[in-house]
């Protein structure tokens, strides 16, 4: 099969998976997933948190699935899979679909089938759509295989019931394999916050990541040689009626799914967003905690803060160095200074880089990021701001979403223009400070916009504050890259390289001018604008 690059790549951590009707008969899952090794496998089967709950010693099965597609892999292009899958002497067809309105939710199809072989009439596909309505078994072909020894234990845990399966085995695509070592918690009944609360006793007992990706995905990356990709801020679904407990709860769902679609190409590096956008999803997530602690001052929230801020300070070299080596110098190479060579300032730079991404990758591996993660999705399940507040705090969560968001932008920005007086005098720490109030006005603008509808208005004003931040942002990225260049001259003594250093200084040095220029007028343009919440 030939390789597609449109490959859809990571997930949500959590996997609600609803069914249709027919006999391709659908279920619901929720699941969540986590990455362990072998020996903390075959460790935490008998954790106590385990041993004490369990209704019984479990169930070990053998699985083996085959997972089909066409040559140009139309099923996963539409965010589906597609496999067969044994279990002693039952043979199970599964067809699972892209999320539709809310991206936590899967419809699944179903159905026993004789054996290994595709039986694409047992399935409704032409109520489907395209292009399952016009999929041919003749044109489906083995994209990679797996096989896994699954321990299943039934855990009654905090009011509800929690599957949990431990798998161990691989993925099979042609002469290529990947291991699998997992364990999956899966709601069967209660709550969701008891699958966080479950995962949290087992972390105590041995290192444990969440995964984001399903096997399915893997799979395909395996087969086609895909890498994780960056995703930007999803949707909140924020509708405009909602009170402010609701528009908690889904700002700060959005922020999750943010951070967790990211986690995977941070590890990686392959996608320079990756980093980006996981420190861009930690930042919107600390806007949100700290916009509604004004008002919600739950200390349950303000512990995220301090996790969110040290994992995405450990983020920081790695994303420096990215764009020193992808924009700074890239930019400036392209005008093609005469005499000036950047061959060896890039090669200078990129075990530099390396160490950067080595320490980030050290973080997210580690448990103190899993603890993070599982927490704030712990918190937003259980709705733990509601817990440790006041009588005051709690009638704000009744109010319309609307109210709060009003008063939380009116704040923001009645700082930001005191910020900004006198914005040329201003010393290069405090036009720092004025970047980061309009990053938490433009974050808390694209929460709470929907609460106002989509207006003209609100284009305007969020278009104008964009433009201000880039020019805040290339005024600051100029003193990061001074930095930058310090470490790479404490690396090398090579000519080649300090000619190189030297015309990036004096380069950056006329934009900081053209700079200053641009600065008044972007401030002028953004004060002009009206609020589109008031």
């Amino acid at each position: 099969m030939k390789k597609d690059d449109d490959m859809p790549e990571g997930s949500t951590t959590m996997q609600r998976e609803a069914g249709d009707d027919a006999k391709a008969s659908g279920a619901h899952e929720i699941e969540l997933k986590l990455l362990t090794d072998p020996a903390t496998l075959a460790r935490l089967v008998d954790a106590p948190i385990v041993l004490r709950n369990a209704t019984s010693r479990g169930v070990v099965r053998r699985l083996e699935a085959t997972y089909y597609d066409t040559p140009d892999a139309v099923i996963a292009r539409h965010g589906g899979s597609l496999r067969v899958r044994r279990s002693g002497k039952q043979h199970v067809q599964t067809l699972k679909l892209a999320a539709q309105a809310n991206p936590l939710q899967r419809p699944e199809l179903e159905t026993q089938v004789p054996d290994m072989a595709l039986q694409l009439d047992a399935l409704p596909l032409g109520d489907l759509g395209a292009p399952f309505e016009t999929l041919q078994a003749a044109d489906l072909g083995t994209v990679f295989t797996t096989r896994i020894r699954r321990h299943t234990k039934t855990v009654p845990f905090g009011g509800s019931v929690v599957e949990l399966a431990f798998d161990e085995g691989e993925l099979i695509a042609g002469e290529r394999t990947e291991p699998v070592c997992e364990i999956e918690l899966e709601l069967k009944s209660g709550e969701v916050g008891a699958l966080y609360e479950l995962a949290l006793s087992l972390l105590e007992q041995g290192s444990l990541r969440i995964g984001t990706q399903s096997k399915a995905e893997r799979g395909y990356a395996l087969a086609f040689g895909g890498h994780p990709r960056a995703g930007k801020a999803p949707a909140s679904g924020i509708e405009p009626d909602d009170i402010a407990d609701e528009v908690i709860a889904k700002t700060l769902t959005t922020c999750q799914r943010h951070v967790m679609a990211n986690l995977m190409a941070a590890q990686h590096g392959r996608d320079l967003e990756g980093v980006h956008q996981l420190r861009v999803a930690l930042r919107r997530l600390r806007t949100a905690i700290s916009v509604f602690g004004r008002e919600i001052p739950a200390s349950t929230l303000q512990a995220l803060v301090v996790d969110a801020r040290r994992l995405a300070s450990a983020l920081g070299p790695a994303r420096n160095w990215d764009v020193f080596q992808s924009t700074t110098i890239a930019e400036i190479e392209a005008t093609n200074l005469p005499g000036i060579d950047f061959t060896d300032l890039k090669a200078a730079t990129a075990p530099l880089r390396e160490r950067g991404y080595e320490a980030a990758r050290a973080v997210l591996l580690g448990p103190d990021c899993t603890g993070f993660l599982l927490s704030l999705g712990r918190v937003i399940e259980r709705r733990s701001w509601r817990n440790d507040i006041g009588i005051e705090a709690l009638a704000v969560l009744t109010q319309p979403g609307r109210d709060v968001a009003d008063r939380a932008l009116t704040r923001l920005s009645r700082k930001a223009l005191k910020q900004g007086q006198h914005l040329r005098r201003l010393a290069p720490e405090a036009r720092h400070e004025l970047r980061l109030t309009l990053k938490k006005l433009r974050y808390a603008a694209e929460f709470f916009q929907p609460l106002f509808g989509e207006t003209e208005v609100a284009q305007k004003y969020l278009k104008r504050m964009s433009r201000l931040q880039n020019v805040l942002g290339a005024d600051n990225d100029a003193t990061t890259t001074q930095s930058l260049l310090r470490e790479v001259e404490a690396s090398t003594s090579s000519p080649q390289v300090h000619r190189a250093i030297g015309a990036i200084t004096g380069w950056q040095g006329r934009d900081c001018v053209e700079t200053a220029k641009e600065l008044k007028q972007t401030w002028e343009l953004f004060t002009e604008a009206r609020p589109f919440w008031s």
